[in-house]
């Protein structure tokens, strides 16, 4: 086991931290930015950037709706990125064994 087995996207701690916090949900329950922002402590545009990678790679999805100050944006683990992360945990798992 090597770490060019984990995934870098999941590897970077504050993304790490993003998924570990949304799979501490139940399946299909979101949490709101602000929340997120607020359990993990990134600034508002740091998450911005980082949630993006996630989306892109198709391991969140967040929905926007209303608009201003009324608009509320969730975020949710996808089945895909749950995936991903329990891939991730079993080769940092193997990894650490391996020591």
């Amino acid at each position: 086991m090597t770490t060019d087995e984990l995934d870098p996207l999941i590897h970077v701690p504050a993304r790490l931290r993003i998924m570990a916090t949304l799979a501490a949900l139940p399946d299909g329950d979101t949490l709101s930015f602000t929340r997120l922002q607020g359990l993990i402590g990134l600034t508002p545009g740091n998450l911005i950037t980082h949630l993006r990678k996630l989306e892109d790679a198709g391991y969140i999805d967040t929905e926007k709706s209303g608009t201003g100050a009324a608009s509320l944006t969730t975020i949710v683990l996808t089945q895909q990125g749950r995936k991903a992360l329990d891939a991730y945990t079993a080769a940092l798992r193997d990894l650490v064994d391996g020591l």
